[in-house]
Formats: C-alpha cells, sequence, structure tokens
C-alpha cells in the first residue's frame, strides 16, 4: 500500500518550526517565498496568522494596572472583537500578549500549570525572580512563533522581547502594533500631567489606560480602543499585593463615560 503523503510522522517533534512550517512540509501549504507562484501562474495566497494587539501597564498608586484592547486580526480582516490579551498566571500573576494569540494563551497555561507544580511540591510559592526566569525560558524556546509580551508580577513591572529577554521597567511598558501612540501619552502624563504615573488612584489610572488605547485605535486598525456602538471596552486588571482583580465592564465603561467619552 502507497504512503501517503500526510501520514503521520512518528519522529516529528513541532521543536523545528510551527503548524505553517508543517503543512508547508506537507505539501499542504504554499512556499512562503514572495517570488513563489501557483501552477495558473498566480502568486499564492499567503497565510496570515491571528494577531492581538495593543497592550500597556503601569505602576499607580494601588499597583499595577494591566490592560489591552479586545480586538484580533489577521491582516487588515477584524476576526473577533472581544479577545483576552490579558492573561492571568496565578494569583498575583499576570501575562499581556501582543502577537498570536493561540501561543501566547499556551504559553500561559504551561506557565500556570508550572506555577502550580512548584506551589504544590514545595509547598511555597515560586519566587519573583523564579517566575521571571520562567518566562523569559519559555519564550527562548518557543522563538519560532515570535511573541512580545508585558508581565505585571506583584507590583513589578516587566517587558520580554521575542527571545525571551526580560526588562524590569521603572513605570510603563507597552507593545503591540499600537504601542507607539501609547508610549507617547504614558511618557506625557508621567512627565507633564497633573500627577506622575505611580501617584495616580485607581479611576485615574483606568481614565489614562482608556485615552491610550483610545487614541492609538485612531491611527491604527488593528487596535481597537472603545468601540462606542457596540460598547466594547479594553480588558483592564490590577495587581497588586492583595492580589488579581478584573475590573468590571460596568466600571470601566463609568470612568469612560466620565472622563473620556
Amino acid at each position: 500500500m502507497e504512503r501517503s503523503s500526510v501520514e503521520f510522522d512518528q519522529n516529528f517533534s513541532g521543536a523545528a518550526g510551527d503548524f505553517p512550517a508543517l503543512l508547508r512540509g506537507k505539501g499542504l501549504l504554499a512556499p512562503a517565498a514572495a517570488n513563489s507562484f501557483s501552477q495558473a501562474g498566480t502568486p499564492p495566497k499567503a497565510w496570515q496568522p491571528t494577531e492581538a494587539t495593543t497592550i500597556l501597564a503601569f505602576k499607580f498608586s494601588g499597583g499595577v494596572l494591566v490592560a489591552g484592547d479586545r480586538r484580533a486580526t489577521a491582516g487588515n480582516t477584524v476576526v473577533y472583537d472581544r479577545a483576552d490579551k490579558v492573561l492571568e498566571i496565578d494569583r498575583h500573576s499576570i501575562m499581556a500578549i501582543a502577537g498570536v494569540p493561540a501561543t501566547a494563551w499556551e504559553m500561559a497555561r504551561v506557565l500556570e500549570h508550572s506555577f502550580q507544580y512548584f506551589r504544590r511540591t514545595q509547598l511555597q510559592e515560586m519566587s519573583v525572580d523564579g517566575k521571571v526566569r520562567a518566562l523569559s525560558k519559555l519564550l527562548r524556546d518557543n522563538f519560532g512563533f515570535v511573541m512580545q509580551g508585558v508581565g505585571g508580577v506583584e507590583a513589578r513591572l516587566y517587558f520580554y522581547d521575542a527571545m525571551g529577554a526580560q526588562f524590569e521597567v521603572t513605570d510603563y511598558a507597552a507593545t503591540g502594533s499600537g504601542s507607539p501612540a501609547v508610549r507617547g501619552i504614558l511618557y506625557y502624563e508621567n512627565n507633564w500631567g497633573t500627577k506622575r504615573l505611580h501617584q495616580l488612584d485607581q479611576d485615574e489610572a483606568v481614565s489614562i489606560a482608556l485615552r491610550a488605547l483610545d487614541t492609538a485605535a485612531e491611527s491604527d486598525t488593528s487596535t481597537g480602543g472603545v468601540d462606542r456602538s457596540g460598547k466594547i471596552y479594553p480588558l483592564i486588571k490590577i495587581v497588586s499585593r492583595e492580589g488579581i482583580v478584573t475590573l468590571p465592564e460596568s466600571k470601566i465603561a463609568a470612568v469612560f463615560k466620565e472622563t473620556v467619552a
């Protein structure tokens, strides 16, 4: 019996590439080269991964605020308007992602399992430095997936690049396609606003986050900002020594209506 070209390879581990690479290797997806053409003479349709942007985080008087808009896109197409880009890893740790959400969600599950295993076997929480290194190694080991992220851990804020390098941030961080506008707003508010970011109370911090994401959405189609007609607001979580609080949509809507709209 002739072997199927798509038969499962028992020796394939997945470590050498991502899922599209596997499909290309089996002849089920067009080559990635830009100049490749189909037999009909037309360029093959490029595969567009689903991506999610924009996220931000900054320290305020109550801890660390982490926020993300809700839009997920594939190329120029909006595929989902309620994506969750701010993920809880444990009672004091958050990972916010800008990039391919499926990969990020899987990484979050791996981290959550690792932290739970450590807590149950060692009868204590993993240290902050241990959590930071765990995420760094996970990103480095999955470099082919290329994801950027912001992590908030017990009122400490870290920015990660795609290779797993982590940088502890003094005041704020942002990433994703709308991040240039967000960083400009946070820089302005932190240096010339009525208060520095770490002096803001919760409502003031939420207002700044909403304004930043709404401004980014004006010039970046991949950023959802605030959908006024659909009443869809960014997801906002607060990390403090007491744990993680997800702000209810009614609270975010009230702050938006009072200070932004």
